[in-house]
């Protein structure tokens, strides 16, 4: 099962909220993040490399320490303010008219080495280490990470309880999405979460943030072995999540442009696919993909739709029944030649979030010779790789709405 704490937030005043959170770190460039700080921003504690006039490189030294008197400064002007005793928070996010709502937690670093916090995507050593340099420098998990877990009639009694009282929280965002956070500031309530998570939670699933967990339970480890007298105990074995009902969240899809046809032919490269695929000739308008392994392809102004036939793929295996390793298998590696979606240039992904006009935009501006939509993964996709111990191809998932940064920070003292 499961280990869970309550911890004291570091959060703004609820007259600054909507000055402080901002964006995750990875959602925004420099230029964009620049351009969107205001002066109480997350964004110069989580991207400080703004601060600097031309905008410094990311992983300067002097952008590292930068992060930290900012850290230390918002502390001090009481833009961000620790809470006096340890706490659960619920918060909820809306967006296009439906709601999810999660739990925000510790979640124990051990789970993660254990295999009970799962994960479904391989992470790159480059990107943990970045992460890992900002949880140390600050002490503290300035971002949440997104977990899942099954659903649990009693959280969500105790979730929907707390959501039918006033909002600490409540403001909406650049996108037209509703953030919504409430305390829970009952101790014989906050009790009970820790008991049902600890006894019925056999599992948390990475939704998003595979480094960011990755990073914290490496300086949970490296902290550890700093400390002669570790209990397991210590606060920094724990990092904050919000954690959702999975019967609650929803995967959009995650597209692919490529820039050329391989040394194909437009001919040749219909040819080639049609030994794989049904393929339908649409229209000039978007076709969505119209559920499994059918895709939906824009080349040369048209939409078309691509079924895959039967025997190319397997439905009994959780990793060849995805409709991202069956277009990778017989589409981008067959035909048009692209081994490793996470080296080579001749590729690009675009989150559903953009729409599919994005992908046919793409196309038709010249810079992409053909783009490809693909039918969203399920939650119950996701834990069945997760469970097995599997790996979903890069790329596969894409979770939206962003968690809001700056509503909750946690301190690893």
């Amino acid at each position: 099962m499961v280990r869970v704490k309550p911890f004291a937030a570091i959060r703004p005043p609820k007259n600054l909220v909507t000055e402080v959170a901002a964006p995750p770190y990875d959602v925004l460039n420099s230029e964009e993040a620049k351009a969107m700080a205001g002066e109480k921003s997350l964004l110069h504690i989580t991207k400080p490399e703004i601060d600097f006039n031309p905008i410094a490189g990311e992983h300067e030294q002097r952008t590292y320490d930068k992060a930290v008197e900012n850290f230390k400064l918002w502390k001090e002007r009481g833009w961000l303010v620790r809470e006096n005793k340890e706490k659960y928070y619920v918060y909820a996010q809306t967006m296009d008219g439906r709601t999810q709502y999660g739990i925000v937690l510790c979640a124990h670093t051990d789970d993660y080495a254990n295999g009970i916090i799962k994960k479904h995507e391989l992470t790159r050593k480059e990107k943990e280490d970045d992460r890992m340099v900002h949880v140390r420098i600050q002490n503290a998990n300035i971002e949440p990470v997104f977990f899942a877990f099954k659903d649990h009639a009693e959280l969500g009694e105790i979730i929907a309880k707390t959501a039918a009282g006033e909002p600490e929280y409540k403001f909406v965002d650049e996108n037209n999405f509703t953030h919504t956070f409430w305390v829970i500031d009952n101790d014989a309530v906050n009790a009970r979460i820790t008991e049902i998570f600890t006894k019925d939670i056999d599992a948390f699933y990475v939704a998003d943030g595979h480094h960011r967990t990755a990073a914290a339970a490496r300086v949970g480890a490296e902290k550890k072995a700093q400390n002669p007298h570790h209990t397991g105990n210590e606060e920094y074995n724990f990092f904050m999540a919000v954690c959702f009902p999975q019967s609650q969240l929803a995967i959009i899809d995650y597209n692919r442009v490529v820039k050329d046809l391989n040394g194909l032919s437009t001919a040749d490269f219909f040819k080639a696919l049609e030994e794989d695929f049904v393929v339908e000739r649409k229209s000039s308008e978007i076709y969505h993909p119209s559920g499994l392994h059918n895709f939906s392809m824009y080349i040369e102004g048209t939409w078309y739709s691509l079924t895959a036939k039967p025997g190319r793929y397997n439905d009994n295996d959780p990793i060849g029944v995805l409709d991202v390793t069956i277009l990778s298998n017989l589409v981008l590696d067959k035909i048009l030649g692209i081994k490793d979606l996470r080296t080579s240039n001749r590729i690009d992904f675009v989150g559903g979030i953009r729409g599919l006009g994005e992908l046919s935009r793409r196309v038709d501006s010249g810079e992409m010779k053909v783009a490809f939509a693909l039918y969203p993964v399920s939650m119950q996709q996701l834990i069945n790789i997760a469970d097995t111990g599997n790996i979903m191809p890069p790329k596969t998932t894409w979770f939206e709405p962003k968690l809001r940064s700056g509503l909750a920070i946690h301190s690893l003292d």
